[in-house]
């Protein structure tokens, strides 16, 4: 019920707390703190968090103010008092000693609200003098306490207004009208301390709102720069794989072959070489797209079904045996993403095919129709020998799930009981 000055904040600000304003640095509000109470410039200034809270110019002024018109009511009611004879003069002097010592008392209103406004009560029974400060008391808790005080306080205070006026008559105004006139006015006090208390809290919802808004932002940021990257870094992957199994191949030939024709050899190193200036014009138009600022990596075609044939005949080339099975009667009517994504899916197929089962042959199905769906298999059976190691991530077949999903189709994967392995994807294709 005591302490230093504090304007609860609403439930929301709890939520976001004062970081994400000391990453974005402080607010125009801010910049400007002596124009805010301290309560509130400390929620706008990151630098304040932490801190002893210190009085704000404006909160010096208001207290002055508060202060001054305490006591130009006090001195009105201490010449009410002494003109008054239904009061004694040594009852007014009584008065106006106890309104002094409330008008002092009224720079103890921040540190204390509630205690002060508890105080004011009985002072104010026995003292017109002390009528300002008593106000200024109820108007302090209305601002920085919950409604459960100022409805206890102040109650009280409404309370006792008849007697105060029975005890001391006014003696211009029927004690009727006096009664009357005192609850107005009571009531005048809490209600303009509860709407400046209502505008600080609109004030910090605000500023919590605009928070969690700009987390929000940063959060949605960064979940598209992660969704790039794991985009990029799957294209990457299909583009590249297959490029460099196909390097894999050929130089493997050469390293086991020294003594090929040198027809071979020269064949062998033109598709190395090929290879290569693929895979880096690969790379590059990935790099390009992922900048921005390359347009013709961006303006560059990109594969679709009807490029299918000639990734079949690149991986006959470097030694496999493909059997590709096309039966879309129109490959180039096949949009074109949902072509990529087969072409990219059939890749994929053929490198894992070339990495982990070569010399057995493998055989690419294409079937689909408008308003049927497009389905891409890739089987392989057991390879015939025996399989060196290589590295794998399973990154790809991870990669092919997500581009089947967000085509809005299925992707599947087994091994064959056979030994072998199929991957199956379908893909929506509206009509």
């Amino acid at each position: 019920m005591s302490g230093t000055e504090s304007t609860p904040r609403p439930e929301p600000a709890a939520e976001s707390g004062p970081g994400p304003v000391a990453q974005s640095g402080p607010g125009p509000l801010a910049r400007s703190p002596w124009t805010l109470p301290s309560s509130i410039a400390r929620e706008f200034d990151p630098s304040r968090v932490g801190r002893k809270s210190r009085r704000t110019v404006r909160d010096w002024i208001s207290d002055f103010a508060c202060f001054f018109a305490a006591v130009v009511i006090g001195m009105i009611g201490a010449d009410a008092v002494g003109n008054n004879p239904h009061i004694s003069p040594g009852l007014a002097e009584f008065d106006q000693v106890v309104g002094a010592l409330a008008c002092a008392a009224v720079w103890l209103r921040r540190r204390w609200p509630v205690g002060l406004a508890v105080a004011m009560v009985p002072v104010a029974v026995v003292s017109d003098t002390a009528g300002g400060a008593a106000a200024v008391a109820l108007f302090t808790l209305a601002v920085h306490r919950p409604f459960r005080y100022v409805a206890w306080i102040g109650g009280i205070s409404i309370a006792v207004i008849p007697l105060t006026y029975w005890l001391r008559p006014d003696a211009d105004m029927p004690y009727g009208v006096s009664i009357a006139f005192g609850v107005v006015l009571t009531g005048a006090v809490i209600g303009w301390g509860m709407f400046v208390r209502s505008r600080r809290e609109l004030l910090l919802s605000l500023r919590d709102r605009a928070v969690r808004a700009e987390n929000e932002a940063a959060l949605r940021a960064e979940q598209a720069q992660r969704l790039a990257r794991e985009d990029i870094a799957r294209e990457m992957h299909d583009v590249l794989a297959h490029r460099l199994t196909l390097l894999s191949v050929h130089a493997g030939a050469l390293e086991f072959r020294p003594d090929a024709p040198r027809e071979e050899v020269a064949r062998a190193a033109g598709v190395i070489r090929e290879s290569a200036h693929e895979a880096l014009q690969d790379l590059r138009q990935v790099i390009g797209v992922l900048r921005g600022g390359d347009a013709d990596a961006q303006d560059r075609p990109q594969p679709t079904l009807a490029a299918l044939d000639t990734l079949v005949s690149e991986s006959r080339e470097a030694g496999m045996k493909v059997v590709l099975d096309n039966r879309v009667t129109d490959p180039e009517a096949v949009p074109a993403a949902l072509g990529r994504t087969a072409y990219r899916i059939a890749q994929e197929g053929l490198t894992n095919a070339r990495k982990h089962a070569p010399g057995a042959e493998v055989t690419v199905t294409v079937t689909g129709a408008p308003g049927e769906g497009l389905t891409l298999s890739v089987r392989n059976p057991a390879p015939p020998g025996d399989v060196p190691k290589v590295p794998g991530s399973g990154q790809g077949l991870i990669g092919l799930a997500e581009r089947a999903s967000l085509a809005g189709g299925r992707f599947d994967h087994r091994a064959g009981p056979d030994g072998g392995f199929h991957l199956e994807a379908w893909l929506p294709w509206a009509s």
